[in-house]
């Protein structure tokens, strides 16, 4: 794909092309959805993040109709939800059908939900989706290393990506180093700690922010973008979404990075993926 100049681009593992920088739609209403990814388009992002339950594709897949944008030149996932790994694929074109698309760039199954042990047969027709080419790229959610051993003993193809919680605060260490291991790209979502955690009044933080004459946000993005992590904080606001893609004129130092990535408290907001089912 062609992405925003300013925006790096990741290389997957079965070759396709990511941008590092993205926009996620979780908890976007709606009624809403159109208007605030159309800023975000506006504004230069060409990576969306939606999903099955955030009942916002179409919202989503009206904003890029409507763009003018070529469609190589955007990069949208979506996801399986947890009541839908034994129908995949009939929920997987209820997705394209609500997003308009011929096809999605990456498709993620959401949670393992391991009690239901259903993700292996999710992940087999994700592979008939991948084949099909409907998908570019497919990869999990939230899922830990146990889950990847027995996803990686059971299929053929490896995820692109896994996308888990990831902030300063809590940085899954085993999950990520398992997944690069394997050539499993990391996607943060909750990227800023969702403010439950005051990451922005640390002063490993506030430092490099005064440092930079950056906000305390750009520099949490700006540290995910230095160590590897695919990035897409979320906003209503298109003032804060142009402030989240101001992120590419400065560099932090080996130093700050080390200092940010001392924060570590295994400090988990969202759900435990073993107790999502």
């Amino acid at each position: 794909m062609v992405a925003n100049a300013n925006t790096p681009l990741l290389t997957l593992n079965n070759g396709t092309t990511i941008p590092q920088l993205g926009f996620g739609v979780f908890k976007v209403d709606p009624d809403e959805t159109t208007r605030i990814v159309t800023d975000a388009l506006e504004v230069g992002y060409r990576h969306i993040d939606t999903a099955a339950i955030y009942g916002n594709e179409e919202g989503v897949g009206a904003a890029i109709a409507s763009s003018g944008i070529p469609r190589d030149e955007l990069f949208v996932t979506t996801k399986l939800w947890n009541d839908r790994q034994t129908d995949a694929e009939a929920a997987f074109d209820e997705s394209l059908g609500k997003l308009g698309l011929d096809y999605v760039d990456l498709y993620l199954i959401h949670w393992p939900t391991p009690q239901k042990d259903t993700f292996v047969q999710a992940w087999t027709s994700l592979e008939k989706i991948y084949a099909s080419g409907r998908a570019k790229a497919i990869g999990v959610s939230n899922f830990l290393v146990p889950h990847l051993e027995k996803l990686l003993a059971n299929t053929d193809v490896v995820p692109a990506v896994n996308q888990i919680e990831l902030h300063p605060a809590h940085q899954q260490p085993e999950v990520t180093a398992f997944s690069r291991e394997h050539g499993i790209a990391i996607e943060a979502w909750g990227p800023l700690g969702q403010g439950k955690y005051p990451l922005f009044e640390t002063p490993e933080v506030s430092q490099a922010a005064e440092a930079h004459g950056k906000t305390p946000a750009q520099v949490v993005i700006r540290w995910h973008l230095q160590t590897g992590n695919i990035v897409f904080p979320k906003s209503n606001s298109r003032s804060r979404m142009a402030e989240n893609f101001d992120v590419f004129d400065f560099e932090l130092t080996s130093d700050e990075i080390a200092a940010i990535s001392s924060l570590e408290r295994e400090g988990r907001v969202g759900a435990h993926p073993d107790e999502v089912n």
